[in-house]
C-alpha cells in the first residue's frame, strides 16, 4: 500500500471495504439456533458476528493470526519526559526477538505469529517542542512498512508497541484529537511519578501550542512516531484485506486514532484488546466509542492486551462454529 501524499489516506476512507451485512446476518442467524437462550453467550456472540462481517463469511475462523510490534525512538525524550533511557527501546526488541518479553508469551499462549518491527532506532523523531516529529516522506515511510508488515493471509491481525518516550507522544496525539488539558491524557507511562507527568503534560502543552494547526494525518507527522505511523499503515492494509485488528493498550489506541481523526469509519474493523491502567485510555475509548474486550488492569503495552484478548475471538468463533444448533442436537426450541 502506497501513498504519494498523506492526505491520500482520506480518499482510502472513500473506497475502503465494509463490513458484510449479509454474512453478518447469516452468523446472526446462526447465533440464534445454537443450543442456548438467544444472547446468552452476550460478547462472544457479538464478536462471533463482528468477525464474520468483516471476514465476510458466516462461518469465520482463524486459521492465521499474526502480531506484530513495531518499535520507534522519541526526540521528546531529551525532556526527560520517562525515566528510562532510549537504549532501552533496542535493548527490548533484542529481548523481544530472543523470546524473553510478556508479548511472547501471550502470543504462544494465544496462537499468533509474532513478528518485531525495528523503525530507524538509531534516528529518534525530532523534538515536538521544535518542529514536526517527522516530515512528511518519513511518516510516508513508515506508514508503509507498516502496511508492507502485514500478512493479506491473515485471519486477525494483533497490534502493539514499544519505544521509550511514547506514552507522552499517545497523550499528544490524544488531547489534539480530542481536546482537554494535558493532564487529562498524561499517565505514568514506564513509571514516571507525579513530577515526571507533570513535565510530561508541560512538553505536551509546547507542542499542541507548535502544532495547532495540524489536521489529518499532518497531525501524525507534526507530533507522532513512527512505529505510530507504522500501526495505521497496518490498520490501513488489514483494511484492504479485511483483515480484523486487535488494538492494544493506550499508545496504540491513541495512533489508530489519528485514522478516526481522518474518517471515524477508517477503525471499524478494530476491536481494542484490553482497557489499560494508563489513565487516559478509558477517555479515549469514550472518544472513539469502543469498548474494550478486556480489563485487567494491564498497562505494559507491547500488544500483551491485544495478545490475552485474541484468546476471547478464539472463543467466541469455536462456540460460533462448533455448537450444535437446536435441530443438530435433538433439543426442542422454547
Amino acid at each position: 500500500m502506497m501513498f504519494a501524499s498523506l492526505v491520500e489516506v482520506a480518499d482510502f476512507a472513500l473506497n475502503a471495504p465494509c463490513f458484510d451485512e449479509a454474512a453478518a446476518d447469516a452468523a446472526r442467524a446462526r447465533q440464534n439456533s445454537l443450543t442456548k437462550p438467544p444472547g446468552s453467550l452476550g460478547r462472544l456472540e457479538e464478536i462471533a458476528i463482528f468477525m464474520a462481517g468483516w471476514r465476510a463469511t458466516p462461518r469465520p475462523a482463524i486459521k492465521r493470526a499474526q502480531a506484530l510490534v513495531f518499535a520507534g525512538n522519541h526526540g521528546v525524550c531529551v525532556h526527560g519526559v520517562s525515566p528510562y533511557p532510549s537504549e532501552v527501546t533496542a535493548q527490548m526488541v533484542a529481548n523481544f526477538e530472543h523470546g524473553g518479553a510478556a508479548i511472547n508469551q501471550l502470543c504462544r499462549a494465544s496462537g499468533a505469529d509474532l513478528s518485531v518491527i525495528a523503525l530507524d532506532l538509531d534516528r529518534p523523531t525530532g523534538d515536538v517542542t521544535q518542529g514536526p516529529a517527522m516530515s512528511e516522506a518519513e511518516t510516508l515511510d513508515a506508514l508503509r512498512r507498516g502496511a508492507e508488515a502485514v500478512d493479506p493471509e491473515a485471519d486477525v491481525l494483533v497490534l502493539g508497541e514499544m519505544g521509550i518516550g511514547n506514552s507522552t507522544i499517545a497523550a499528544a496525539l490524544a488531547c489534539a484529537l480530542f481536546g482537554g488539558a494535558p493532564e487529562d491524557w498524561v499517565g505514568p507511562g514506564t513509571g514516571a511519578n507525579s513530577a515526571g507527568m507533570s513535565r510530561k503534560a508541560q512538553v505536551i502543552a509546547q507542542g499542541l501550542e507548535l502544532h495547532s494547526a495540524a489536521r489529518g494525518m499532518v497531525l501524525m507527522a507534526a507530533l507522532g512516531g513512527r512505529e505510530q505511523a507504522a500501526i495505521c499503515g497496518a490498520v490501513l492494509a488489514a483494511r484492504a484485506a479485511r483483515i480484523p485488528v486487535i488494538l492494544d493498550g493506550f499508545i496504540c489506541t491513541a495512533a489508530a486514532a489519528v485514522l478516526h481523526g481522518v474518517a471515524p469509519e477508517l477503525l471499524d474493523h478494530c476491536l481494542v484488546g484490553h482497557a489499560s491502567a494508563e489513565p487516559g485510555h478509558r477517555r479515549l475509548l469514550a472518544a472513539l466509542n469502543k469498548r474494550a474486550v478486556l480489563e485487567f488492569d494491564m498497562r505494559l503495552g507491547e500488544g500483551s492486551g491485544a495478545a490475552l484478548a485474541l484468546g476471547i475471538v478464539r472463543a467466541a468463533l469455536e462456540c460460533h462454529n462448533g455448537m450444535a444448533t437446536f435441530g443438530e442436537a435433538g433439543v426442542s426450541e422454547a
